[in-house]
């Protein structure tokens, strides 16, 4: 993953409402949630939430799919999977992180 396309991911949750839709649609998973239904669960305005979803999907974290009247949306896992290897294919090569915590990407 090129940096330029990294950069573009991390500014597009770089914002409040954007992150939490997100987060929500990766626990929803594979299926994803209406646009009323996000709408509905974080107390978006449908004009505000359509600015942020346009972003989110611009910049391919998210996926729109239409069933009848209905749009869906849901996380692109494949690239949050190629941005967190990106974020983290270096961990713990360094010789000063022999002292890193438990909980992180080398305990």
């Amino acid at each position: 993953m090129e940096s330029k396309t990294v950069v573009n991911l991390l500014a597009a949750l770089a914002q409040d409402t954007r992150l939490a839709i997100f987060r929500l649609l990766v626990v929803q998973g594979p299926a994803g949630m209406t646009v009323g239904k996000i709408g509905e669960m974080l107390a978006v305005a449908p004009a505000t939430l359509s600015f942020h979803l346009k972003e989110l999907n611009r910049a391919g974290l998210i996926q729109a799919r239409q069933e009848g009247r209905f749009i869906h949306y849901a996380a692109n896992f494949d690239t949050m999977n190629d941005l967190l290897r990106y974020m983290t294919e270096n961990c713990c090569t360094a010789a000063s992180c022999a002292a890193v915590q438990e909980n992180s990407c080398c305990g």
